[in-house]
């Protein structure tokens, strides 16, 4: 059964973040809140792990489409080829923000990841994310929890999240209501920007 943790955005609680850490960094899979909707990741470097939220979402681990969430750009190229100023500077635009940025990635990506030309990057304007990213020391792979309502897209209470996910994952992070509008998605692999998808994200950033 899943834990149920409360932390505020406001003023993440050093306790509460560091028993969430604790689990992803024992291969546990985490629902957190986000910018916008709920999400659902693993330490990027736990292969198991990434395998568990693979066979969630009914997918190949290889074939899955997840972003990474980092706390910061300072980690950019860790995972993503060298970019032009141009493509920078739309990033220091939008982030953090509720935006999921496609950019090439380069030849350090986790070994799960090695055949992907791609990566999706996401900085979230949200605190108890980033906290939770900074601390574990580096990128949480990450994917939407999806709702099967057809009228809703995305579960955004909480405790409804919990009840449904509990026995799923391994903790489950009550951060107050989530939105139910996704990330914009902006493909910056090529010369002109292309939105793959266009979410809470405003397009000015462009």
């Amino acid at each position: 059964m899943a834990e149920f943790i409360k932390i505020y955005n406001e003023n993440p609680n050093q306790k509460e973040i560091d028993k969430v850490v604790k689990i992803l960094k024992k291969g546990g899979l985490v629902i957190y809140p986000t910018d916008t909707i709920y999400g659902l990741g693993c330490d990027i470097s736990n292969t198991k792990a990434l395998e568990r939220i693979a066979q969630i979402k009914g997918v190949k681990v290889d074939k899955a489409k997840f972003s990474f969430i980092c706390d910061s750009l300072s980690h950019l190229s860790d995972y993503v080829k060298q970019i032009d100023t141009a493509t920078f500077k739309i990033l220091k635009r939008a982030l953090p923000g509720p935006y999921t940025f496609i950019l090439p990635g380069n030849s350090s990506l986790p070994k799960i990841f090695k055949k992907k030309k791609t990566v999706g990057i996401r900085i979230p304007d949200n605190n108890i994310i980033r906290t939770l990213v900074a601390h574990l020391g580096n990128p949480i792979v990450s994917t939407s929890i999806r709702d099967d309502d057809e009228i809703l897209e995305y579960t955004t209470d909480p405790e409804l999240i919990y009840e449904k996910w509990r026995s799923k994952v391994d903790v489950v992070v009550n951060g107050g209501y989530g939105d139910n509008t996704a990330s914009t998605i902006i493909d910056l692999t090529e010369d002109v920007p292309n939105v793959i998808r266009e979410g809470k994200g405003s397009l000015d950033v462009l």
